[in-house]
């Protein structure tokens, strides 16, 4: 099928905000967008309450509520730098060229890690294999990371 300029369904340039729509993309049809090179991002908080790190992935849906605020917290500090660590890597395994996404991916990893260290370092092992860093098993031990946020231990 052939547009008005002659061409076979082209890819028409969109904002960043709207994502990549065939122009002649059937409205009943199914679609997932195609991802932009060198996509406007979220802040981190942003990214892990809305459920993408991307605007131009976060589309309308039919009764889709808006994303919580976030505790400010170690541990929701910690899972919105492992969230966009994670969404830069999928972004990345599409578009491995991206040369500032791998930029921000690495400043991102170095930052979680960092965080996840310090986390562990005061509350104590996140996962069961880095309880085995140490010298004695400490995966069971209190206060729990649940206590703290209720303000319970001091």
């Amino acid at each position: 099928m052939n547009n008005e300029t002659g061409n076979s369904c082209p890819l028409p340039s969109c904002p960043d905000h709207y994502g990549t729509m065939p122009s002649c993309a059937g409205l009943a049809v199914p679609y997932v967008p195609f991802q932009q090179n060198a996509p406007k991002k979220y802040a981190q908080e942003e990214a892990l309450s809305n459920g993408t790190l991307f605007p131009g992935l976060n589309l309308p849906f039919h009764l889709k509520t808006e994303g919580s605020t976030l505790p400010a917290t170690p541990l929701s500090e910690l899972q919105a730098l492992e969230f966009v660590v994670l969404e830069l890597g999928m972004y990345l395994d599409t578009h491995p060229e991206d040369t500032e996404a791998f930029t921000l991916f690495k400043q991102y990893a170095a930052m979680e890690k960092a965080a996840k260290a310090a986390y562990e370092s005061k509350f104590g092992p996140l996962t069961k294999s880095a309880a085995a860093s140490g010298e004695t098993y400490g995966w069971l031990k209190e206060p729990w990371p649940w206590n703290y946020e209720q303000n319970e231990v001091k």
